[in-house]
């Protein structure tokens, strides 16, 4: 029986030029840490792409957060200790502060059609609803663009961030991770998301994935607009429960 549906977050919840966001925040996180390390912004670019790159990697077999692994990475490469309580604040501040500027222009940060109600649906079905966002940002920059999507932190039970996940999407780990934590099991959730790569674990544990992207994903068990999603929820968990029965 479903009890929970976890939602992606970029491209689901929110329309968003992911790439252009990413692009912005890294230029800017740079800016920050040359400033601290006196250091040109953009000798420290090419360290935070590699330790994303690190912590994005499928064939890892540390035991470390996320968080911890992009630490460690970066250190080797610029010797910035960026878990030091100064200059963790600093960081926390810009993304508080400075970041919800970067929404506008390019980045054409925006709710997307009829998501908000699919997550009010979620609530009115009785079920758990929780964020599966791509752990690749901490919880202040997750705020920022939940409040983009116009949906909130006190809509999900759980959110996954860089600090609480040791693995990114699609990893099997990732996901057995997060529904642990949730108290259920894979197939017991439907993941709703629109990347036809990241949104389905890999390899398959059972869960079911709702695909609101431009692609026909095979092992997709409903896909469609967004805008009907929250119409359809209860026919879909109706019929994945009558399959799983």
């Amino acid at each position: 029986m479903i009890k929970a549906v976890l939602f992606d977050l970029d491209d689901t919840l929110l329309d968003i030029n992911l790439t252009a966001f990413l692009g912005r925040y890294i230029l800017g996180l740079s800016g920050i840490l040359g400033l601290i390390d006196r250091t040109p912004a953009p000798m420290l670019q090419p360290a935070l792409l590699q330790a994303y790159l690190a912590i994005d990697s499928q064939k890892r077999k540390d035991d470390l957060t996320n968080y911890d692994l992009f630490c460690a990475c970066f250190y080797r490469r610029t010797g910035i200790p960026l878990s030091d309580p100064l200059i963790s604040q600093t960081i926390s501040c810009f993304e508080r502060t400075v970041l919800p500027s970067y929404g506008k222009g390019i980045v054409q940060a925006a709710p997307r059609r009829g998501m908000p109600q699919a997550v009010e649906k979620v609530h009115e079905l009785g079920l758990v609803c929780a964020l599966a966002s791509n752990p690749v940002f901490s919880l202040d920059v997750d705020r920022m663009r939940m409040r983009w999507a116009d949906v909130s932190e006190r809509d999900f039970e759980a959110i996954t961030t860089i600090n609480n996940s040791r693995r990114c999407k699609p990893s099997a780990v990732y996901y057995q991770d997060f529904i642990t934590k949730l108290g259920f099991e894979p197939r017991e959730c439907l993941m709703v998301g629109n990347d036809a790569t990241r949104d389905f674990p890999r390899p398959d544990i059972g869960m079911h994935t709702l695909y609101v992207g431009h692609a026909r994903p095979r092992r997709a068990f409903w896909r469609g607009k967004p805008e009907r999603l929250a119409a359809d929820l209860p026919l879909i968990i109706d019929a994945v429960n009558e399959q799983s029965r």
